[in-house]
């Protein structure tokens, strides 16, 4: 608690010593003078609350001291107790009470009346501050109020007409105060919204709640209609009410919104561009390398496998630059996943050097691989995503490099717990890459140089798709070169020891697949090069086969005749293969309500093929696909159905 401060002013000591001694205590601050003179002085430097004042001194009497306190603004508000000897006559306290005493003490003092007096006026000043102090934070409040930028305002509770309301009215709605005094708030709203606000403010009301906040829009003098947030209180039948401009911000979330809408359709519409440029373009390379797996099972001489060879290789080019476009998409699109499962990692890395050592022969190159012994031999790794990090990194690294060395190595950089961090290490002496251009070599279709599309071929996407796939899986690529001499690319990531070994899968055996009995399938497919394809490869198989060019010609022919199975393209004119799949699961009578059916998908996109598994089909086969995976599923979906000639 802060002390009250009392000045003591008399000309005889013992007078001061007496009065200390009475009124000494923690809550009063003492000053004590004989000169009346000095009094001015302490009473100007310091916040003297009440002054004890002998009327009798010889310098200035007790009068004359309290007139000139009293004169000044600074000392004017000193609560003044007289102490004197003289006469208690009226005219004396007359002219002490003029002279701006508020109380007298007679000598001798009587102890408990001066400490009882002392307290009163003591309380009283205390009041007397603690008003002071309400009264300047009033003061400042209204400040605050009158230059606020919002509408501070008063209503009524019972009639919700406004009591008092701010400058910002003008500002804000265009009305002068004196227009708005006294007329209910309500009219303020846009009528539509006028029995909304009344609901709202009756809420408040009945609820007795400190804060509320809710937004409306309002008419503006000029006829325009804003939105506004309201931060309403209410309190002794008296709501009070903050109302912001808001419009700036809802016309911002508005902005915001509109945005996000025009974001997803555009999301949208590029996702189905994509699945369908997905569908347009794989499906016919579908057909090129199906019709070329057919045509190698016919008599060929020499020139003619050169050619197959060469078709080969270039649909196969083409289904890698197209894979490469759609990954991309994938990837940016979010709906690029990591599966991770148990695998050999020497098999996978065996299997791809394998794969490229006819590359790098054909170039009369060194290939070299080195797998420490330390590198565990399972491990949890997506084997499809590294498998495309290693080919697109080695592949490039044989693409660049007309002479010297492409090696593959793969250490263990820290093992902890089930838990190891391998590097990868891609190494070449090609073309090499200059510094300034390797900041933009994992930029989609950016390469090192303008012409290296020209001299070498190549989207520019393939160490795009490494990084991103790297980063997805958690790990750093980085990469050093030097023009002229090679480039080193070096992946590094953690990976989960596995605890169960697993077997490499058997590559798809190059013998004759053997051909099922009493099968018939129903083939629904637009496109007449793949029907053309498919037929021929279930015939080799002697399997019946019937032709639907669309999904209401397939539901029809289904009406008419049984199947053992359904290869169903998703993309077809009228009904796709989605809703002829829902169709037939839904309106058809058993058995043809459970008949197989496997999704023939040129979508490169995981949700169509989920989407095809919720329409109800059983299996989805991606185009373009082999043989012997289409024979596979179909041996697992006739099983026990059909009796299956052994291979001859």
């Amino acid at each position: 608690m802060t002390p009250i401060n009392i000045l003591i002013v008399d000309d005889r000591e013992e007078n001061i010593i007496a009065l200390e001694a009475l009124l000494s205590r923690n809550d009063i601050r003492l000053f004590t003078t004989t000169s009346p003179n000095d009094a001015l002085k302490i009473a100007w430097e310091n916040n003297i609350s009440v002054a004890l004042v002998d009327v009798q001194m010889p310098e200035m009497d007790g009068f004359e001291l309290v007139e000139m306190l009293k004169s000044n603004p600074r000392t004017k508000d000193i609560m003044v107790i007289f102490v004197t000897a003289i006469s208690k006559e009226s005219k004396y306290a007359v002219k002490g009470f003029g002279a701006g005493a508020v109380d007298y003490l007679f000598k001798p003092l009587d102890p408990y009346i001066t400490s009882a007096k002392v307290d009163a006026f003591v309380t009283l000043a205390r009041q007397r501050e603690e008003i002071k102090q309400k009264n300047e934070e009033l003061k400042d409040f209204a400040l605050v109020v009158k230059n606020s930028a919002d509408i501070i305002c008063s209503v009524d509770a019972g009639s919700l007409r406004i009591k008092t309301i701010n400058p910002a009215v003008e500002a804000i709605l265009g009305y002068k105060q004196t227009e708005v005094f006294g007329t209910s708030i309500i009219d303020l709203a846009v009528e539509d919204q006028r029995a909304e606000l009344r609901r709202k403010l009756g809420e408040i009301i009945k609820d007795n709640r400190n804060f509320a906040v809710f937004e409306f829009q309002f008419n503006t003098f000029d006829k325009r209609v804003i939105w506004v947030e309201c931060r309403a209180s209410f309190r002794g039948n008296t709501i009070f009410i903050n109302i912001s401009d808001s419009s700036p911000q809802k016309s911002y979330q508005q902005q915001l919104i509109k945005s996000k809408e025009l974001a997803e359709y555009g999301k949208k519409v590029k996702e189905t561009f994509l699945a369908n440029m997905s569908h347009e373009l794989r499906t016919p390379v579908n057909g090129i390398i199906g019709i070329g797996n057919l045509l190698r099972k016919t008599t060929l001489n020499e020139q003619q496998g050169n050619l197959l060879d060469m078709l080969d290789t270039s649909s196969r080019s083409l289904l890698g630059v197209i894979n490469d476009v759609l990954d991309i998409s994938k990837i940016e699109a979010g709906k690029f996943s990591i599966v991770r499962s148990p695998n050999n990692l020497r098999v996978i890395v065996n299997s791809v050097f394998g794969l490229l050592k006819f590359n790098a022969d054909e170039k009369n190159i060194e290939f070299l691989l080195e797998i420490d012994d330390d590198v565990p031999e399972t491990l949890q790794i997506d084997s499809l995503r590294l498998n495309q990090i290693l080919m697109n990194l080695l592949s490039n690294a044989i693409k660049f490099t007309d002479r010297g060395r492409v090696r593959l190595s793969v250490s263990v950089l820290q093992k902890l717990n089930d838990k190891v961090k391998l590097k990868f290490s891609v190494e070449d002496t090609g073309i090499g890459i200059a510094p300034e251009r390797l900041s933009k070599i994992f930029e989609s279709f950016e390469q090192a140089e303008d012409d290296t599309s020209a001299k070498y071929g190549g989207t520019g996407l393939g160490l795009t798709i490494v990084k991103k796939l790297i980063e997805l899986k958690g790990g750093d690529l980085t990469v050093s070169s030097k023009v002229g001499q090679g480039t080193i690319f070096n992946f590094t990531n953690w990976f989960n020891i596995a605890k169960n070994k697993t077997e490499a899968k058997a590559p798809a055996p190059d013998k004759k697949l053997a051909p099922f009995v009493n099968v018939s399938v129903l083939v629904a497919e637009d496109n007449v090069i793949n029907q053309f394809m498919v037929t021929k490869i279930l015939k080799d198989w002697n399997v019946t086969v019937a032709v639907a060019e669309s999904g209401n010609k397939a539901i029809e022919m289904l009406r008419e005749n049984d199947y053992d199975l359904i290869l169903m393209d998703t993309h077809m004119p009228g009904l796709n293969g989605y809703q002829s799949a829902r169709i037939i699961r839904t309106e058809f009578e058993e058995p043809m309500r459970s008949v197989p059916i496997i999704s023939l998908s040129a979508s490169a996109f995981e949700h169509e093929q989920t989407e095809a598994l919720a329409a109800g089909m059983n299996d989805v086969l991606p185009k373009p696909f082999e043989a012997h995976q289409l024979h596979a599923k179909m041996l697992k979906l006739l099983k026990g159905k059909n009796d299956i000639k052994k291979p001859v």
